[in-house]
């Protein structure tokens, strides 16, 4: 049975060939992306994320995922409008964490929520930044530089002696 099957599907292929309907198609006389370079099992995954333009952090763990997000907090805030949309983003963001702490799986990483009221008094600092403009027009958040501010602990032991 598979030797008839195999041949009506050769009958299709020629078929088509004399028919020339693969004439034309995209990438025709091309070489073949990736021949002679050494194997990587992993390969479609890699060109499924290249191709569909999606990060490469949706490979990671559940734990790692939500880690990194966490990290990622305070830039991910500092463009929303209103408290009540950091509050909103938060929540969310200690939804799946604590759904996540109920049904663990992958590696055992330490996540916890994120405070709220933290993030919104962080938010609330980055907004009352003075803004500096630059000469080409640009705005640039004033930072104080941690050197200015802070004393070495050489100067101080200096000074107290």
């Amino acid at each position: 049975m598979t030797e008839a099957w195999e041949a009506a599907v050769e009958a299709q292929i020629q078929g088509a060939v004399q028919r020339g309907e693969f004439d034309d198609l995209p990438g025709m006389g091309k070489p073949i992306p990736g021949r002679g370079a050494p194997y990587d099992e992993s390969w479609w995954i890699k060109s499924f994320l290249e191709r569909e333009a999606l990060p490469s952090d949706l490979l990671l763990p559940t734990s790692l995922q939500l880690r990194r997000r966490v990290e990622q907090v305070p830039d991910e805030v500092r463009d929303l409008p209103t408290e009540q949309s950091v509050r909103d983003f938060v929540g969310q963001l200690n939804a799946q964490i604590v759904a996540w702490l109920r049904n663990p799986d992958g590696p055992r990483v330490s996540v916890r929520p994120v405070n709220a009221d933290e993030v919104v008094r962080r938010w609330r600092a980055e907004r009352a930044r003075p803004e500096i403009t630059t000469p080409a027009g640009e705005p640039v958040t004033a930072v104080a530089s941690p050197r200015r501010t802070r004393r070495s602990w050489w100067l101080r032991w200096r000074r107290r002696g």
